[in-house]
């Protein structure tokens, strides 16, 4: 038996840990990720940009990126098609942005590749899989095996303080949640530290919305617009917490149906009867 190692609710509280470290703001953390889609909806042309705004310290869909070396494993390309693409959504190269057609699999030599690399490239921030299916070893896809395949990159990830994103297919049936629509077991999906889906309603559609979730991020839908070679971002619905200050406000005016003062007066009255933090900018 194993010893048991534990930490109190107040060590846990009173520990200073370092913040969570994104690579594209408030989308994608440092971690073990999935963009998943339907064959030709586009993902793999978004997983090329994502790291091309990471390589040269440019926005991804309106989102400030951490600048750092990044590694593309196009494992269904090849560097005549990689090029045309390239040439397709920029005309500066950059020397921060790698390509390999081919890797090891998970468990037999993929880990240890990533690691070297990350050893000659102290500056690599992101990682990208394509597809998933290329270095995926042909085991039984219940949830633990799934769970048991992906651990290794997932404390990959973490050891080496990056991100990992795996480009991944959609099964052929719908379902009113995107992400169930994933391909494989739910194991896919526990495993990881956040989900993408890239879906369309129409094939021939130059409109896409990306459903985003994670344990470090905003359950988000962008909706995108492809413009040329590049999705560009339309809308962003964030599923933001509610307004404290506003449910404050009305709880006081159901009370006593008016107020006349400053707004520095009604935060301090706000304070007074419910507690909190208020300010005359919320």
């Amino acid at each position: 038996m194993k010893e048991l190692i534990t930490k109190s609710c107040e060590e846990i509280m009173t520990t200073l840990y370092k913040p969570t470290v994104f690579t594209v703001e408030d989308l994608l953390a440092q971690g073990l990720f999935i963009l998943a889609g339907s064959p030709k909806v586009g993902k793999s042309w978004l997983a090329l940009e994502l790291c091309l705004a990471v390589a040269k310290g440019e926005k991804f869909l309106d989102c400030t990126t951490q600048q750092g070396s990044a590694l593309y494993f196009c494992l269904e390309d090849s560097y005549q098609r990689i090029q045309s693409r390239l040439y397709e959504l920029t005309d500066e190269p950059s020397d921060k942005l790698f390509f390999a057609l081919k890797a090891d699999t998970i468990g037999n030599g993929l880990e240890e590749q990533i690691t070297k690399f990350k050893s000659e490239h102290d500056d690599l921030l992101l990682v990208v899989i394509d597809t998933l299916q290329m270095v995926h070893n042909e085991l039984d896809s219940s949830y633990g095996s799934d769970y048991a395949e992906l651990l290794p990159l997932k404390s990959l990830a973490e050891q080496l303080s990056i991100s990992i994103v795996l480009v991944h297919h959609l099964r052929k049936a719908t379902d009113s949640d995107p992400f169930n629509m994933i391909s494989g077991s739910t194991g896919l999906n526990g495993c990881v530290d956040g989900l993408f889906v890239l879906l369309k309603s129409k094939r021939a559609s130059g409109q896409a919305v990306l459903h985003c979730t994670g344990r470090d991020i905003e359950d988000r839908e962008l909706s995108l617009v492809r413009q040329g070679a590049r999705w560009l971002l339309a809308d962003d619905h964030e599923d933001k917490p509610p307004d404290i200050f506003v449910f404050a406000v009305h709880d006081l005016m159901v009370e006593q149906r008016t107020f006349k003062g400053s707004a520095t007066e009604l935060c301090g009255l706000l304070q007074n009867k419910f507690g909190g933090d208020f300010s005359p900018t919320d």
